[in-house]
């Protein structure tokens, strides 16, 4: 298995989950005026902004040990897991074979998998941080580059793809997002300070704006 470019976009501590982006965006004039809808993909604009791109091939160098020792275990670990796997199909094809009679070659398979999975998960541990800290500094910009997209664009509502049943190609502005995202984070830091976990710095930017809310009393 070896480690990709679309690896490195992915963080499985953040996948985007502390972004809060809204499902519909809508602007304060749509009453005023007719409706006018846009599609964007949220998660492709922040993978395709050039700071996200140019970070992912630093990345590429900065932690080339990392990916290297990563792609080499992987590589390994196939060798390793083929003779289980010849071992539960052959246990599944005899004569009279039940759950119970395979059980014990699923669960050697299945043991050596996930402890497989958790070694190359240690390996990489350094990659995915750095990238949760690129996406979470790029995403920290999302909702403001919608904004700015509605308004270039003209649109009063923005719906996430999944949430269309049929569309034209036009009617799409991830790419117009994309570029408000060029401009709001030119560049982005891979390397996390001491300490950080994801959504620490989104945390961190709310607390100024709760800590100016009235007290209630």
């Amino acid at each position: 298995m070896t480690i990709s470019t679309k690896t490195l976009l992915k963080s499985a501590a953040l996948a985007l989950a502390t972004l809060s982006v809204p499902a519909m965006v809508a602007s304060p004039a749509a009453a005023q005026s007719r409706t006018s809808i846009a599609v964007a993909n949220y998660e492709a604009a922040v993978v395709k902004a050039q700071a996200y791109q140019t970070a992912v091939n630093q990345m590429k160098t900065t932690y080339k040990a990392d990916i290297d020792a990563t792609n080499a275990r992987a590589a390994a670990l196939q060798t390793e897991i083929k003779p289980l796997v010849d071992a539960y199909n052959a246990a599944v094809q005899q004569p009279g074979a039940t759950q119970a009679t395979v059980q014990p070659q699923a669960q050697a398979l299945q043991a050596k998998r996930q402890s497989g999975q958790q070694e190359l998960a240690r390996l990489q541990q350094r990659v995915t941080l750095a990238t949760g800290y690129v996406e979470e500094q790029v995403g920290m910009k999302l909702n403001d580059a919608i904004k700015a997209a509605m308004k270039a664009k003209k649109v009063d509502l923005v719906l996430q793809p999944q949430a269309v049943i049929a569309r034209e190609p036009y009617v799409d502005i991830t790419d117009a997002i994309v570029l408000e995202l060029n401009k709001l984070v030119p560049s982005a830091s891979i390397t996390p300070p001491a300490g950080w976990k994801p959504g620490q710095s989104q945390q961190q930017a709310q607390q100024p704006a709760a800590a100016q809310q009235p007290s209630g009393r």
